[in-house]
């Protein structure tokens, strides 16, 4: 393994925690070491990467850096095998799989790097050119790539550093694509459409959000004159809140729903709660993370932190990132599909299990995965206070605490409580 390094920036508050455990005691508080999990994924890979060259296919993929704007490092995701690779990158296909397999997905790719500034977009080199082409494409590419030095894997000992396969400069690269997606296709040739026009059309017309986000990357969606690259994080954050407004738009003139309605789902050590409520349209989104888990890695106390929007949404970024527009957009999803809106209130318990950060799919597709499921049905907000407390194991007065949303719900009394002269529920008081 002469091409694996390592590093060790920012580990917790105590940088000699690996050396003293070597995955033999897991001071770090999770049940399987992060470390060996990665280390292993790029022991599957490096020994099929070689040397200078490496042929295979790409799922596809790409992938558009940030760091350095606007001049940024950007290249192909390459699998060292030939054949229909499309799972390596298709995170609508990976609800119900095991951290180890996501990882053995994202470490599985090797990345071809160049810099390139990102309104290169409108006179693309040969190499963007390719990527571009790669990112309409309907099905594994083929290609052939020389690289500058053969390609390194990286493993940095930060529980904020995502999984990624090993890397290398780029020196030549060939690219075989046979089928593009022929919604992508015409949608970049159409320089007179913005970009929210593009992205919304391809949405309606099936295209999986993945592909949208990655055609959007590589700068083939907008007006002529206006096109740039966008780094893959911003990508992804962008399509999800430009999908969900666009979905919202629409709710908000739909009926409300009557009842209050429950969805639940556990995964990969993230408990999901997500309640609909009678009324117009309102959202949040709230994340309690254990001790020992990636974003809070204080040894004593859950953190709790969320953000929220009325009815007519939103002007400003919300507090939890991403995370926040991809459980917006999956949620839109189904009220659209019920012809209904609601308030909503996303709430997530991640445990120490979640040993590596995955990406903003695992919420949007667990959020949908749970949306699909039948809810449990309730008539009071004191029934939805016991399914909460009996779905987490942070007490239920954390959660009304630092839920807005839910607050609103308790003490705000609705026309028709005046009509019935019904007074507005009293849940436990948040201390």
């Amino acid at each position: 393994m002469e091409s694996l390094s390592w590093s060790i920036p920012g580990l917790r508050d105590d940088p000699t925690m690996c050396v003293r455990c070597r995955s033999a005691q897991l001071l770090c508080g999770k049940p399987v070491c992060p470390i060996l999990v990665k280390y292993h994924a790029f022991e599957r890979t490096l020994p099929l990467v070689g040397g200078h060259d490496l042929s295979g296919s790409s799922p596809p993929g790409v992938f558009v850096g940030r760091y350095g704007y606007p001049k940024v490092s950007f290249g192909p995701l390459l699998s060292p095998v030939h054949g229909s690779t499309e799972l390596l990158d298709s995170p609508e296909d990976w609800v119900g799989r095991s951290v180890s397999e996501v990882v053995g997905f994202r470490t599985g790719l090797v990345r071809g790097t160049a810099p390139i500034r990102v309104t290169d977009a409108e006179q693309p080199i040969r190499l963007l050119q390719d990527l571009q082409l790669l990112g309409i494409a309907a099905e594994s590419a083929e290609s052939e790539t020389r690289f500058r030095r053969p390609p390194r894997g990286h493993l940095a000992l930060s529980d904020s550093t995502p999984p990624f396969g090993p890397s290398a400069p780029i020196e030549s690269f060939r690219l075989d694509v046979r089928r593009v997606d022929p919604h992508l296709d015409r949608l970049s040739s159409d320089t007179d459409a913005n970009a929210r026009v593009a992205v919304g059309e391809l949405y309606h017309r099936g295209v999986p959000v993945s592909r949208i986000q990655r055609a959007f990357s590589v700068g083939t969606l907008g007006r002529h004159g206006r096109r740039r690259l966008v780094p893959t994080r911003w990508s992804i954050t962008a399509v999800d809140d430009l999908l969900s407004k666009a979905n919202l738009e629409r709710i908000r003139d739909l009926p409300e729903l009557s009842e209050i309605r429950v969805h639940r789902l556990t995964a990969l050590d993230n408990r999901w709660l997500i309640a609909l409520l009678p009324g117009a349209y309102r959202y949040e989104s709230i994340e309690a993370w254990y001790p020992n888990t990636l974003w809070n890695p204080n040894t004593t106390s859950i953190v709790i932190m969320g953000d929220h929007e009325g009815h007519h949404g939103r002007t400003t970024y919300a507090s939890i990132g991403g995370c926040y527009y991809a459980a917006r957009l999956a949620t839109s999803e189904s009220l659209l599909a019920e012809g209904r809106q609601a308030g909503v209130v996303v709430l997530r318990e991640v445990h120490p299990g979640e040993i590596l950060p995955l990406g903003v799919w695992n919420v949007r597709e667990h959020v949908r995965a749970a949306m699909q499921r039948p809810p449990e049905k309730f008539g009071t907000l004191a029934e939805l206070s016991a399914s909460i407390g009996s779905t987490f194991a942070i007490p239920l007065e954390r959660w009304l605490k630092a839920s807005a949303v839910l607050h609103d719900a308790r003490t705000q009394r609705r026309l028709d409580d005046w009509v019935t002269d019904r007074p507005p529920e009293h849940l436990p008081e948040a201390n």
